[in-house]
This record gives C-alpha cells, sequence and structure tokens, in this order.
C-alpha cells in the first residue's frame, strides 16, 4: 500500500527507499512484530475467556501435556493479524504472486480457524471433517496455483514453458513441463505444506521457529529468483515479480517473533490450526511462484520427517497391528523416550537450521 510513495520520490529523495524490496522487507518485519506485541495480549485474554477450557489435550499423550490444560488455542489469528498488517501495508498489491499468497493464507487460516472452533466447542481432537477439509484445500490451492501460472507465463519468453514446468536443484537446464498439470502439482504442494506444518505444531515453539527459518531461506530465495542479475549469476531460474514475496515472508519472520513472545514454555496461547495450516499454506504458495518445489522438502525437511513419521505409524499399524514408533508424530516419540519438552525444541530447531543452509546451497550448486 505505501508503495505509492514511490511516486513522491522526485520532490523528497528519502522516498527513494519505497522502492527497495530489502526496505520494504525489514520494514513489513518490524511492523507485523509491533502489531502482534501490541494486539497479542488482548487477545489472548479475549480467547481465554471464550474458550474456556481451552484446546483439548490428547488422552494418549505425554503426561506432561496435561498440566498445558485450559491453554487457549487460534493464536494463528495473532499471527495472520501481523502477517495481513505487515503485507498491506508494505507489498505490492498489484503483483499476483502476492494476492496468491494471501489467498492461500487467509483460506488456510479460515479452514484451520473452522477446525480449531469445532475442537474447541465440542472439546475433541477431531474437528473438521478430513476429507471435506484437504477437498477445499486443494480448491484454494488450485485457484492460487493457476493465476501463478498464467502470470509466469506471461512473464516468460515465447517458447518458455518454466510456468507449467517443475525445475530441479543442482540443474540448471532441467525442467519437467507438466503443462496443465501443473495445477494439480502445485495444488499438492502447497496443501502438503500446510499440512505439515499442522502435523509439526505440537509443542510449545516447536513449529514457529522453523517456520521463521523456512520464511527467512525463501525470502532469499524469492529475492534472488526475482532479481535477473542475481539469477543469471546463480544460474536459477528468473521468475519476474517474485521478489516481492520477500516482503510477505518478512512479515511472517516479524509475526512469528511475536508470537513466539506469547508462546514460549510455558505457553499462553497455541497457534492451532488457524496459524499452522496458514503458515504451511504460505511457505507452500512461495515455494511454487519460485519454482523451488523441491527445495522446499530440503528446507522443510523437518516438516516432511514429521509427515513421515505419522504416515509410517498408520500404515505400518493397518499392516501388522504394530507400532514403529512409541507415538507419532515423531516428537512425541522422543517424549516418550525420555527427553524433555525443551530438549525436543530446541534439538529439532537445530535440525531445522542444518537443513535450511543445505536448501541454501543449492542455489550455488549448479
Amino acid at each position: 500500500m505505501l508503495i505509492w510513495l514511490v511516486e513522491l520520490a522526485n520532490s523528497f529523495q528519502i522516498f527513494n527507499l519505497f522502492r527497495y524490496i530489502t526496505f520494504r522487507t525489514g520494514a513489513a518485519l518490524f511492523t507485523s512484530a509491533l502489531i502482534v506485541f501490541l494486539f497479542g495480549p488482548r487477545m489472548i485474554a479475549s480467547l481465554r475467556i471464550r474458550q474456556g477450557k481451552g484446546q483439548p489435550i490428547r488422552a494418549d499423550g505425554p503426561q506432561t501435556h496435561f498440566k498445558k490444560a485450559g491453554t487457549p488455542t487460534m493464536g494463528g489469528l495473532m499471527i495472520l493479524t501481523g502477517i495481513v498488517g505487515g503485507s498491506l501495508l508494505w507489498a505490492d498489491l498489484s503483483n499476483v504472486y502476492v494476492v496468491a499468497t494471501l489467498l492461500v493464507t487467509l483460506g488456510f487460516g479460515a479452514i484451520g480457524f473452522y477446525d480449531d472452533y469445532l475442537k474447541v466447542t465440542k472439546q475433541t481432537e477431531k474437528g473438521f471433517s478430513g476429507k471435506a477439509r484437504l477437498a477445499i484445500e486443494f480448491v484454494i490451492a488450485g485457484i492460487a496455483v493457476y493465476f501463478m501460472m498464467r502470470v509466469s507465463i506471461a512473464n516468460s519468453p515465447v517458447g518458455s514453458t518454466l510456468g507449467t514446468s517443475v525445475a530441479f536443484p543442482f540443474f540448471k537446464d532441467l525442467l519437467l513441463n507438466l503443462g496443465i498439470f501443473f495445477i494439480l502439482f502445485g495444488g499438492f504442494v502447497i496443501v502438503a505444506a500446510g499440512n505439515a506444518v499442522n502435523l509439526t505444531d505440537g509443542l510449545d515453539g516447536l513449529a514457529i521457529v522453523p517456520v521463521m527459518i523456512a520464511a527467512a531461506s525463501f525470502g532469499v530465495i524469492a529475492y534472488l529468483a526475482g532479481n535477473a542479475v542475481f539469477a543469471g549469476y546463480l544460474q536459477i531460474n528468473f521468475v519476474p515479480g517474485t521478489g516481492e514475496l520477500a516482503v510477505i515472508l518478512g512479515a511472517v519472520i516479524g509475526a512469528g517473533l511475536g508470537f513466539l513472545w506469547f508462546n514460549a514454555p510455558p505457553a499462553a496461547i497455541f497457534m492451532g490450526d488457524t496459524g499452522s495450516l496458514a503458515l504451511g499454506g504460505l511457505i507452500g504458495s512461495v515455494a511454487v511462484a519460485t519454482k523451488h518445489e523441491i527445495v522446499m522438502a530440503i528446507i522443510g525437511g523437518l516438516f516432511v520427517m514429521e509427515t513421515l513419521s505419522v504416515i509410517i505409524q498408520v500404515g505400518f499399524f493397518k499392516m501388522t497391528g504394530r507400532r514403529v514408533f512409541l507415538m507419532a508424530p515423531i516428537h512425541h516419540h522422543f517424549e516418550k523416550l525420555g527427553w524433555t519438552e525443551s530438549q525436543v525444541v530446541i534439538r529439532f530447531w537445530i535440525i531445522a537450521v542444518g537443513l535450511a543452509m543445505l536448501g541454501l546451497s543449492t542455489l550455488k550448486l549448479r
């Protein structure tokens, strides 16, 4: 919104700052953090009153979790307020990638909110119908991918298939053209990312820090992929317009820092599906826009590990009647082994940092 101030640059040189994505990214980070810090306490107090018993605690979960009973959920509302506020102020709202990413973020956030609402009001772990939820997620993601695909095609040289192709890390010219089926692939990536972060959100601070790490990593990728000079130097695919996504990712980091202040152990609030689905969908959308879907599986490897642990646990149990892990997702397995919650969280953060560094290294290894 404030990008229009660039028009005043001829009269006041200071407004030239608004031309720079780096400046607006930093401003979005600061703005979103400030919004969460200012309005967070009021929102937590309101949610605590409205929810009463708070988020239901799994009966088969670690015993240490029962002391968290009564903690309000839907903290994702705080995060979304910060992200949307920071993005509306500092991002270029005429950019299709920005609009599509915000569509997915708010759409997934709404689905998560309804899921959290059902869980809180019914005091059960079962919320929104899984099949119905996935179907709606795919529709939202598919619409976003379609528009991102169209603008990518329009901005690419004649004859280029980049808009409908999957790019592979380590290979500068290797593209797999999926044609119209790229919508299905991109939709799958976004939905998978949303639900992977959702599965990871089970301990205080466990999900939000890896999300911020992934956001910082993709902020770098979006900025580089959207800059012809840097993209050419690194021999990655140049996708005009995606640099603007760095502003949204800056807002994610700021809102995440603000939320972590209140979510640090012992958590005053949980992000719930409202936040985890929205944040995962956002990261997935940026990965699709920048043509780094496969790299996302590396940077977000922690989320992949959590998801695979659930798939393996459920599949193996159906086939043999036995369990591979003491409890899934895998962070609960380590709790059952005797790790404290803080040990699990901090060690998983370390893993997330290592995977992010590995993912970023693919930018140069061509």
